[in-house]
């Protein structure tokens, strides 16, 4: 399902956020606890903004970060699954 335009301007405003807000942090090492630290600003100023709960905004943002993966995820192996549209491609699995 893609994202309505509301959803991406959402989650690309908070993604943007992040990126400038921790540029070289290892989401993978870094503890759950500091990284929601550093996003809290702008997940107050959203919340502010919509009338809503900090926490409404950060659950909001985890399933369109997650719906928006699980899409260029797809997309990705689509496209490695058909070497029509990208060239032959060597499968090894096969």
């Amino acid at each position: 399902m893609a994202l309505s335009m509301k959803d991406k301007a959402f989650l690309d405003r908070i993604t943007a956020y992040a990126n400038e807000a921790m540029p070289d942090l290892d989401p993978q090492k870094t503890q759950v606890s500091v990284q929601l630290e550093k996003m809290m600003p702008i997940f107050q100023t959203v919340a502010k903004e919509e009338g809503c709960a900090v926490e409404d905004v950060f659950i909001r943002y985890m399933d369109l970060a997650n719906e928006a993966f699980v899409a260029s995820d797809k997309k990705l192996r689509d496209a490695l699954d058909d070497p029509d549209e990208n060239g032959p491609i060597f499968r090894f699995d096969r």
